[in-house]
Parts: C-alpha cells; sequence; structure tokens
C-alpha cells in the first residue's frame, strides 16, 4: 500500500467578505497532494491567492469549503487542543524573518517556545533540543542567549526553521521564505532547506512568485492564477514543456543563460479583481491566444493522473505549441 500524501487538499475555497455583500474569491477551489518527502512550490504573481492557501492549509486562516488532510488526518476544522496537537506536524517558516521572531525574546527561547506549548519533552529535553537545532541550521549554542535584533537577516531565518524543526514536523509551509533576503543569503538558505529535506525526510509547500527560487528546491510545481491553479507538474515539465500561457508568461520572464527563452511572451495588464473575478478562463482577459470559448466557459485542470495537468483550452494548439518550443529552445 502507498504512503499517504504529506498533505492533501481538496476543492480548497477561501472567501474573505468585505462588505456590501461583496466577497474576496482569494482561493477558489484548488486542489493538490504533496507527497511524503517532496517540496512542492505554490507560484504566481501578488494576489494569486497562493499565501492565502499556504496559511489555510496551516490552518492559520479558516477555509470557507474544500479538504485538507494532513498525513490522512482530516484537520480542515479541527480546533482547540485538537489543532494544537496536530501542529506537531505542521509548521511554518515565514516570509519576514525579523517580524516573525518576538523582539523580547532571546533566541533559544524563540526555538524552545513550540515545545514548551505542546508539552514536548522535559524541560531538559527541550534544552537538548534547542542546542541540536542550532547545530542543525549552522547557528553556534552561545547565540541561544542573544535577541532577534543581534542576528543578521540570513541568521534570523535560520532561527525560524529551527523553530519550525522544533517539534519534528512531518510538513513544513514556507511562505516566501528568502525573498526578504540578499540573494548570496538566499542560495545559502534554500541550501539549507534542501539539506534538511534530504536528512530530514522533511516535505515542504514552498510559496513563491519567484520562479527561479522555486525551480532550485522544489520537485512539484502548481502555478496559481486569481485563485485557481492553472497548471500543475514537476519541475522539469513545467520548465521545459509549459502548457499554459500564463506559465509560459512567467517563465519567459526568469533570467537564464542555457535556455532559449526570450521576452516573446510578455504579460500585459493586471489581473482582474478577485471581488468580480470574470467568466470563463480567468486568464482570457491578457491571453494572446485567448477565443471566445474562453471567455465563456471555465477549462478544467486535466492531462496524466499523476502527472502534468493544465487548464486551458488551446494548450495544445499548433500555435501555442510553436510559442512553447521557441520559449524553451536550447541554443546549439
Amino acid at each position: 500500500m502507498s504512503e499517504k500524501p504529506a498533505l492533501s487538499v481538496s476543492d480548497l475555497k477561501v472567501h474573505f467578505p468585505v462588505g456590501g455583500g461583496k466577497v474576496v474569491h482569494a482561493v477558489d477551489g484548488i486542489s493538490f497532494d504533496i507527497p511524503a518527502g517532496i517540496a512542492f512550490g505554490l507560484v504566481g504573481e501578488s494576489g494569486s491567492g497562493k499565501t492565502t492557501a499556504a496559511m489555510a492549509c496551516a490552518r492559520l486562516n479558516d477555509p470557507t469549503d474544500g479538504t485538507i488532510r494532513l498525513g490522512g488526518k482530516d484537520i480542515t476544522h479541527l480546533d482547540g487542543d485538537q489543532m494544537r496537537q496536530a501542529r506537531r506536524d505542521i509548521q511554518v517558516v515565514f516570509q519576514d524573518p525579523y517580524a516573525s521572531l518576538n523582539p523580547r525574546e532571546r533566541a533559544g527561547a524563540i526555538v524552545r517556545r513550540p515545545m514548551d506549548l505542546m508539552g514536548i519533552g522535559t524541560p531538559k529535553e527541550r534544552e537538548d533540543r534547542v542546542d541540536e537545532l542550532f547545530a542543525t541550521v549552522g547557528l553556534r549554542a552561545e547565540q541561544k542567549a542573544l535577541f532577534p535584533h543581534q542576528f543578521s537577516g540570513g541568521q534570523r531565518q535560520r532561527i525560524g526553521i529551527a523553530r519550525a524543526l522544533a517539534t519534528r514536523p512531518k510538513l513544513i509551509v514556507c511562505d516566501e521564505p528568502v525573498s526578504a533576503l540578499d540573494v548570496a543569503i538566499q542560495a545559502q538558505i534554500l541550501n539549507l532547506l534542501g539539506r534538511l529535506k534530504a536528512e530530514l525526510g522533511l516535505s515542504y509547500l514552498f510559496i513563491s512568485h519567484d520562479l527561479g527560487v522555486v525551480q532550485h528546491l522544489c520537485d512539484q510545481i502548481a502555478v496559481m492564477y486569481l485563485g485557481q491553479i492553472v497548471e500543475i507538474g514537476s519541475r522539469s515539465e513545467i520548465f521545459r514543456r509549459p502548457m499554459h500561457p500564463y506559465t509560459m508568461a512567467l517563465i519567459s520572464a526568469v533570467p537564464t543563460l542555457d535556455a532559449g527563452m526570450d521576452a516573446g511572451m510578455r504579460l500585459k495588464g493586471d489581473p482582474p479583481s478577485p471581488i468580480s473575478p470574470p467568466e470563463g478562463c480567468r486568464f482570457a482577459g491578457r491571453c494572446q491566444f485567448a477565443q471566445d470559448r474562453c471567455r465563456q466557459e471555465s477549462p478544467v485542470l486535466s492531462g496524466d493522473p499523476d502527472g502534468h495537468k493544465v487548464a486551458c483550452f488551446r494548450a495544445r494548439d499548433l500555435e501555442v505549441v510553436a510559442l512553447r518550443e521557441e520559449l524553451t529552445r536550447v541554443p546549439a
């Protein structure tokens, strides 16, 4: 029998009322599975709903509808002590490595806090675990006594990662964990996350607007646009055979030295309002291939049962295929 996914999300919706009977459709019916030991990237422009989806998966936002299963256990409606116990298995590394740390707590106490709250181990075992975690993320034991402002940005993010590891979770949600860091420090943190994944068998739900970052770490990738997933596949499928015009536009904007991508697929205009999303394909208003059907009917995410899927009526048309081949052409 195959191992249950680390996380399984089915038809997840997160809507926020904004008054006057209006609702923001932040996440509007997404489904995906994260196999154990896999880094799963959720990418898209700002406002696409990726962070809202991730926070709902960690139950830091309440879902409006749908199901969230963590290691096979339905956590969609858990609260109180039940959710507190479930949090041992799912932790979060936040975007801002300073705002996410209590400035009045010393680093060692910050890392120990999840174990204190969940009653994990004896006080001595918790202190030993903190020492172990500091070494794991590349910090020195004596730095436990320092406050967050005494660390660099990259070091603060290492504290955040150590805190996330404290309860020995099965899944870590990484919400843009390197976007606030310098490029050189980004590489160090990504390498650390990759090493921890390999050594500890971790699974990641990795949120980013930067496809270059996602390409470095993630095994599988889902592309979100205006609250919906428009394409999902392995890293090689997404970068070497993108099928949705939106994915092509995102990839063509990634600086690269070894691929023949150019600026031939440019995004124009802004996404529609999530308060009143258009009928049909939500990308149709910005898509150079859109036809009348695209503006009237909503494409369904479909493709290989366990592989590459796309929500686009025209993904396999010659015109779209020709542009895809041009964008992903590798020079001789």
